[in-house]
């Protein structure tokens, strides 16, 4: 279970003077083997929320109590050091959680089929090399709850079939928190969807009506 109580998210303004705020008394539960979509246009705050429900940051107010294990946010970028290696990033992520580096290190290999480039500082990659390595080292430390950002829509027919597979169907108890721009992604791999508008958010528990409410923001 994931539960956010009036979370509000706050920064200093572009302009140096004062605070802006990005979430405002944000509430919603998230229970184990959920399939959510945060949905909402560019600047209404779903990066800012993903990294406040993966513990990168804090919020301002209010509380996020995880009952199950998060994963880091997976996208182009996130949970991935640009300087270090593909081999160097699976190394760190197995001291932090305490995975067997050979068994992590081989599954890598097989899913993001990187072959030399694991040897390569991880920012000669391009964007899709990135998310593949990221997302197959999150699904080889194998979290209760993925943060996706637009992850299965990168890469070939292939690693997007893969992907289905080991997140959908092999993973099928797991919740997911999915950040899209798509109806058709979320269609695809939701059941309902937080929608964020200017700091707030309401869930939703028709996705059509969410959908809706979002193409018209």
């Amino acid at each position: 279970m994931i539960i956010a109580e009036g979370v509000c998210k706050d920064y200093h303004s572009e302009t140096g003077h004062g605070w802006h705020r990005v979430l405002s008394g944000v509430s919603f539960t998230i229970a184990p083997g959920e399939k959510v979509a945060i949905l909402g246009r560019n600047g209404a705050g779903k990066s800012t929320l993903i990294r406040l429900i993966s513990g990168i940051e804090v919020p301002t107010l209010g509380t996020i109590e995880r009952q199950m294990s998060v994963s880091w946010p997976v996208g182009l970028t996130g949970g991935i050091g640009g300087a270090m290696t593909g081999n160097d990033n699976i190394r760190m992520i197995c001291r932090l959680y305490n995975r067997p580096f050979n068994v992590i290190r081989e599954y890598v290999e097989d899913f993001a089929q990187l072959g030399k480039y694991l040897s390569e500082p991880v920012k000669s990659y391009s964007a899709g090399m990135r998310a593949r390595l990221n997302f197959a080292v999150s699904l080889a430390v194998d979290f209760d709850c993925y943060l996706i950002d637009e992850v299965i829509t990168v890469g070939d027919q292939r690693f997007q079939q893969r992907s289905y597979e080991e997140l959908f169907v092999r993973r099928a108890d797991r919740s997911l928190i999915l950040a899209s721009h798509s109806p058709e992604i979320v269609r695809a791999y939701c059941a309902r969807a937080l929608v964020l508008h200017r700091g707030r958010a309401k869930i939703f528990e028709d996705l059509e009506l969410a959908l809706a409410i979002y193409t018209d923001l």
